[in-house]
């Protein structure tokens, strides 16, 4: 039987959705018998749909700029199925607590207004740094999501659950105990 491709990504959140994705555990050996990485943070590997179609991708973090708009949108042309993983990409999360802000008011009081910055601060402008959004965006206001597992971060055992559901072929299914909205 072929491995299912899978590949992650991180976009404006903190990473802990990848470190309860390595929560869980030992149970990783059994994981990499059954999927092979084509995109995450896990393995280094840069690109999504590589080599084909990814079977599933699984995004953490919410959408906050340019770049996190071209990576979502490379994920959901390349990914039978597109995951939201945890509260940043299902809602926002704490990433998003800036939306009742002006964005340009933000910038200023960071880089020209706060105690303790170098004379002369100027807001970054440089072609390689992606250009900020107005607000953080939860991923499904971008692109369609197939699934949404919510959690800050989900638990190792409801990602385990979660990916094992969908690796037999299986809707995913978990129970009271495993979801939780914090």
């Amino acid at each position: 039987m072929a491995k299912l491709k899978i590949a992650t990504t991180s976009l404006a959140g903190c990473f802990g959705c990848h470190m309860s994705f390595l929560d869980i555990d030992e149970r990783i050996l059994q994981l990499v018998e059954l999927i092979e990485f084509d995109r995450s943070p896990l393995t280094d590997i840069k690109h999504c749909g590589l080599n084909g179609p990814v079977d599933v991708g699984i995004i953490e973090g919410g959408v906050c700029n340019a770049e996190n708009v071209h990576v979502l949108r490379e994920f959901r042309k390349n990914c039978k199925v597109l995951v939201a993983l945890g509260a940043c990409a299902v809602n926002g999360g704490l990433p998003a607590q800036r939306n009742h802000l002006d964005l340009r008011d933000i910038l200023e009081e960071v880089y020209h207004t706060s105690i303790g910055l170098a004379e002369g601060s100027q807001i970054p402008n440089d072609p390689e740094l992606p250009l900020p959004l107005n607000k953080v965006h939860p991923i499904h206001e971008v692109v369609k999501i197939d699934y949404f597992l919510p959690g800050c971060p989900p638990s190792g055992d409801a990602i385990w659950k979660f990916l094992t559901d969908l690796i037999a072929g299986r809707t995913p299914h978990l129970t009271h105990e495993q979801m939780h909205y914090d």
